[in-house]
């Protein structure tokens, strides 16, 4: 027992005296950060098969990325912008002191009509461009 004491501090002494430890160094693998360019084609090959989109034709206009033109995306913003507008107006009338004017308004292709009914105020929004039809009923309180 007192040879096994004696001969495990002189081995550990002895393996810690022979091992040797390296450091940890990091090397990017793509050649935009510094890696080795030889990597370069067999990256371009490997985001190639990955890649799933079809690139656009070259005979499509150049709005035809976005879905419509300029012109009918402002359209369609200014519709917005007067729909939001009166549902504020609408329902501030409705909570507030002054109370809706029963009729019929055009607002572009819009025509609202505003009616009573028996338990609010029943408004009807129909688009004449596409002929949907919305109705929305604000309850008294």
């Amino acid at each position: 027992m007192k040879k096994t004491l004696f001969v495990l501090p002189i081995f550990l002494i002895l393996i810690s005296l022979s091992s040797s430890a390296q450091d940890f160094v990091y090397s990017p693998k793509n050649p935009a950060f510094g890696g080795n360019p030889y990597n370069y084609s067999w990256m371009l090959s490997s985001a190639e098969a990955q890649n799933t989109i079809e690139a656009p034709s070259d005979g499509v206009d150049a709005y035809s990325r976005y879905g419509s033109d300029p012109a009918s995306d402002f359209a369609e913003s200014l519709n917005r912008q007067i729909l939001s507008r009166l549902s504020r107006e609408i329902v501030t009338k409705q909570f507030g002191e002054d109370a809706l004017e029963e009729g019929s308004y055009v607002l572009g292709d819009y025509q609202i009509d505003i009616g009573d009914a028996g338990s609010g105020v029943n408004i009807t929004i129909s688009d004449n461009s596409t002929g949907a039809t919305t109705t929305v009923e604000v309850p008294y309180f």
